[in-house]
């Protein structure tokens, strides 16, 4: 059985006999074809963003696009006379996605060409692939959350934000007190999954281990009164970050083992990781226990890393990982640990958060035997 592809983060348009037909700078009255119109809502609906590179003035392509009633469904749009490549990966990094999630449609083959040369990870499809692409696996997500229908209002907010940073006279902590940030950690239910599901997919940079937990694994997990599965929300003045993370935790009569932090890198910013770990760490230190961290080092999770050792994780031996099972696939995968002392809160935000130290009563029914779990790589 072939792998699933990759999933298109973002698709970046051409315009001229791409998006609509005609040449702008030739007919003024170019045609937005209906078919392609629901191509493009129906990518929105399913929390793909879209955004443009085409060679066209800026404030002619863009006035027409208004009068077509589609301009809001673009993303940082590059438009100018420069390099397809250069507007492409423009667009990834004010986005922040990897090239890999990043697909651009032209009807000219040396602009395609071109893409390709210079981004070979961006994924290239011609004009007559438009109407077959929402029934192509890159770009049909296995469930689409709350959170992904709203993506491109989220991304519209947090442009909003970095403007108002970029106008902020002061230090960065101050900025961040005056968003009225509010972090809330809760324990994750059936309704919550596919967030879950869908963060351990989307999340690279800010993933500890890679591991992507199937709604199958979560529900089993979500029974087990030895996990904690716990997600992640923020909000703040300008609106709803959305879930922006994942917490699975499984507890030990002596350790923690935290087997996945994953937290999307629109609040790296924030210092969301640093937040959640010093929490956890806090949480652990009451509770009189260990902490376990299964870490996968790749080229892309460096910040995560960072935040981990920055907490106080290292590569320290201890009885108590003992009885810690973790991956087998390769031996790639760190077991990190600390013993924890008490933390203060966040200074840059209030925090909403349940006592992992008390025991609650357990709803789901327990499974009896063996409750051991190792999630697959």
């Amino acid at each position: 059985m072939s792998e699933k592809p990759t999933l298109v983060k973002c698709l970046v348009w051409d315009l001229d006999n791409t998006l609509w037909r005609g040449t702008l700078l030739e007919d003024s009255e170019v045609h937005l074809p209906d078919d392609v119109r629901e191509v493009i809502v129906e990518l929105d609906s399913r929390g793909i963003l879209q955004s443009i590179a085409s060679k066209n003035d800026h404030d002619l392509a863009w006035r027409r696009l208004e009068e077509l009633g589609v301009a809001e469904y673009f993303l940082v749009p590059q438009i100018s006379w420069g390099r397809k490549s250069d507007a492409v990966i423009a667009i990834a990094k004010e986005l922040q996605f990897a090239l890999t999630t990043i697909a651009f449609v032209d009807d000219t083959p040396t602009e395609r060409a071109e893409v390709a040369y210079h981004a070979p990870e961006v994924r290239c499809y011609t004009e007559q692939d438009v109407l077959s692409l929402v029934d192509r696996p890159e770009f049909s997500p296995a469930v689409v959350t709350v959170d992904a229908r709203r993506r491109r209002e989220m991304y519209r907010a947090n442009t909003r934000r970095t403007e108002e940073k970029e106008s902020f006279n002061g230090p960065d902590e101050d900025f961040l007190r005056s968003l009225d940030l509010v972090m809330a950690i809760k324990r994750a239910d059936e309704e919550d999954l596919s967030r879950v599901e869908e963060l351990t997919l989307r999340t690279s940079q800010m993933n500890a281990t890679g591991v992507h937990y199937s709604d199958a694994v979560l529900r089993y997990l979500l029974e087990d009164p030895d996990h904690e599965v716990l997600t992640i929300t923020l909000t703040d003045r300008f609106g709803p970050h959305g879930a922006v993370g994942v917490l699975l935790l499984e507890r030990h009569p002596d350790v923690w083992h935290l087997k996945l932090l994953a937290t999307s890198c629109r609040v790296v910013t924030f210092g969301a990781g640093s937040v959640l770990l010093n929490w956890l760490v806090d949480q652990a230190a009451q509770a009189g226990a260990h902490l376990a961290a299964d870490f996968r080092p790749t080229d892309r999770n460096r910040m995560m890393e960072i935040a981990y050792r920055f907490a106080g994780f290292a590569q320290d031996p201890c009885d108590c990982l003992g009885g810690i099972q973790t991956f087998t696939d390769g031996g790639d995968i760190q077991c990190l640990h600390l013993v924890p002392a008490r933390r203060e809160g966040p200074t840059t935000m209030r925090l909403v958060s349940p006592d992992l130290t008390v025991a609650i009563p357990f709803l789901r029914s327990a499974r009896s035997g063996d409750r051991s779990f190792v999630a697959p790589a």
